[in-house]
């Protein structure tokens, strides 16, 4: 259940319209919402000034369009890095989502930039919503999820659910993909709805009587599932995303990740949609 959300406002971007879009899902709804700005340290007093008197306005603004009830958004300011601010935030407001926008970086590129929302994710722990600056954020609908076998994908699907479940004519879209299948000319692929992962996922949507659809591509799992996401016009892709550092690095990037190994960060850069990341047990 999501209860309390992190907006993390640049002042660019669209984070305001996805998270207007997610307040239109039931289990949302009802959700508190903290809205933050950073504004990084200056040399001067009057420049310090001048960058807390801009953060109040891009704040008042981004609640005057978020239009929510006053007692469900509080506006934070603070000044520092924005990288620190953000997961020192998730933490002491103990958020269940993360919202933040990205620009889209390829995995080095986005290590040299110095990328926020790449070391977010890298090092919170919990779901974290990305929402690429080039992108167009829709009204949600068909929320697709990338399965496979681990925990991260069973809290992603059990996320997806509770997300399609009460949306009117909401559609599930389950995906699994398998690297090492490759169908021969004229061989006929299997049905995705016989694909021993996706089975327990469609056993639950049937007995929630949700409206679901299968994919079971074979090829590259990254490309396939960005693929898969723009081929049905997904509005929204949530994907699990399993934590592999060892918990004495726990305050340290995953080096083998920012380096363009996990498919997350794959999926983070390529999909045309907003990408719901998911840590296990989060």
């Amino acid at each position: 259940m999501i209860e309390k959300i992190l907006l993390a406002n640049s002042g660019t971007g669209h984070t305001e319209e996805m998270l207007k879009a997610l307040m239109e899902v039931p289990m949302i709804q009802r959700a508190k919402v903290t809205v933050l700005h950073v504004v990084s340290p200056q040399v001067t007093a009057e420049g310090m000034t001048q960058k807390w008197e801009e953060g109040g306005k891009i704040l008042a603004s981004a609640i005057q369009t978020l239009n929510l009830d006053p007692g469900q958004v509080n506006a934070m300011l603070r000044e520092g890095d924005p990288k620190d601010i953000v997961c020192r935030v998730a933490e002491e407001i103990d958020t269940d989502l993360i919202i933040m926008g990205s620009r889209g970086l390829k995995r080095i590129q986005s290590i040299l930039e110095n990328s926020v929302s790449q070391y977010v994710f890298q090092l919170a722990s919990r779901p974290m919503l990305l929402v690429r600056d080039d992108i167009f954020v829709k009204k949600i609908s068909r929320v697709m999820v990338a399965l496979d076998k681990s925990d991260a994908s069973k809290d992603s699907l059990k996320l997806a659910i509770s997300f399609v479940r009460d949306i009117k004519n909401g559609q599930l879209i389950l995906v699994h993909t398998n690297p090492d299948l490759k169908l021969k000319p004229g061989e006929i692929a299997a049905n995705p709805n016989e694909d021993p992962v996706l089975i327990p996922a469609i056993t639950e949507a049937k007995k929630l009587g949700i409206n679901y659809k299968c994919v079971a591509p074979e090829g590259k799992p990254g490309e396939r599932i960005c693929q898969v996401a723009e081929e049905l016009n997904v509005d929204l892709l949530i994907l699990g995303s399993p934590d592999r550092r060892p918990s004495i690095a726990k305050g340290l990037p995953d080096l083998d990740r920012l380096l363009g190994q996990s498919l997350s960060d794959y999926v983070r850069v390529y999909a045309n949609c907003p990408v719901l990341l998911v840590r296990s047990g989060s």
